[in-house]
């Protein structure tokens, strides 16, 4: 059973997180609303909570929500030592009010300590953007792709633009592009490698940021519980800009160029430029295989171009070794897609070679190279 089904008092909301972010961040992970209309009695009760904790508002202070957990803790701590100390028997009324006197207390004490909270994390509740929202906004028919295992996943979209897409993360795009422009919403992290189209420029929305882009790839970091957002550009030029469904945002638009980044600042509205990312040690050990590799090869065998695919997006490629053993080929594939590399280089390879991608394993046939 459900640990909220137990709820008989407002302060039992009040106390809860996920119940917090519901009303405050617009954030719904464990389905309050439908669970709020199962039951009138409880919708009640649940509209209660909502407007007190609505309608607290206290100067910012320094307390964090583990702080007033363990402020919480304490209190109710020194209730039950009190309670054990008191060694003659009460008659059911003096039982009664004593109960709800010291609830009483740290009810109090709790409504302080969350409306102080509440400031700090919650009064900015209207410049936070979720990917729910997001999503909403779209009028299209959107594809979701989920990444809930332990290792990144490729995704191919239909412009033939490819996204690796980390653990924890999801990605939610149109079947086919239509239109003028190209629209994908990034909740956690992923690497874009946008295939060129300047009269159809590509767009990801990620929390509070939108980043754009015509052809080049880059890294956005996006995560809901974080409190800021990263774009990190490999190659080419992107411009970054914050949503229009953000509050008082002033719309500043940031240009990066490759190996520069920026970090949105959720709480302020801030955008961070860092034109030399070597000097962020955050950004340095982030960075993964596809963002430092070298795809400019010269007279260099197959075996080794593939295992450097196969090392940047983590995919397993399987190819006749035997007939390509002796195949060495000088080819630039910076810059390019997952899908457009591996066009290029099976051309090069012969016109008889060909690929198809099933997930993360790629299947090469070929007779051989010209």
């Amino acid at each position: 059973m459900q640990k909220r089904n137990t709820y008989t008092e407002i302060e039992d909301f009040l106390s809860d997180e996920s119940f917090q972010s519901w009303i405050l961040l617009k954030i719904d992970e464990n389905g309050w609303e439908e669970w709020t209309l199962e039951n009138r009695q409880r919708a009640k009760l649940v509209e209660d909570a909502r407007h007190l904790l609505l309608a607290m508002k206290v100067p910012e202070s320094d307390l964090s929500l583990s702080d007033i957990h363990r402020a919480l803790q304490k209190t109710w701590l020194k209730i039950e030592e009190k309670e054990n100390h008191i060694n003659f028997i009460e008659n059911s009324r003096a039982l009664f009010v004593r109960k709800y006197f010291y609830s009483g207390i740290a009810a109090s004490l709790f409504l302080c300590l969350l409306s102080v909270w509440f400031y700090k994390s919650s009064v900015k509740a209207d410049n936070v953007v979720t990917y729910k929202e997001l999503i909403d906004e779209n009028s299209e028919g959107l594809v979701e792709q989920t990444n809930n295992s332990n290792k990144p996943q490729i995704i191919t979209l239909s412009d033939g633009s490819s996204v690796l897409l980390q653990p924890n993360s999801k990605l939610s795009y149109p079947k086919i592009f239509t239109g003028n422009e190209r629209k994908v919403y990034l909740s956690g992290e992923g690497f874009f490698e946008i295939s060129k189209n300047p009269k159809k420029p590509f767009y990801v929305y990620a929390n509070e940021i939108v980043t754009k882009v015509v052809g080049t790839s880059f890294r956005v970091k996006a995560y809901s519980d974080q409190p800021d957002v990263e774009v990190l550009v490999r190659t080419g030029k992107v411009k970054v800009r914050s949503n229009d469904l953000v509050a008082k945002s002033d719309q500043q638009e940031v240009i990066l160029l490759p190996n520069q980044a920026l970090r949105f600042l959720r709480s302020d509205l801030k955008f961070k430029k860092i034109t030399n990312i070597t000097q962020d040690e955050d950004l340095v050990n982030s960075i993964g295989n596809i963002e430092q590799l070298s795809f400019e090869f010269t007279d260099i065998p197959v075996s080794q171009i593939f295992e450097t695919i196969e090392q940047a997006y983590l995919v397993d490629i399987d190819y006749p070794k035997d007939k390509l053993k002796d195949c060495h080929l000088t080819t630039s594939l910076s810059d390019q897609p997952l899908t457009e590399k591996l066009k290029i280089v099976c051309k090069s390879i012969g016109t008889n070679t060909n690929f198809e991608m099933n997930g993360n394993q790629v299947i090469i046939t070929s007779s051989g190279c010209n």
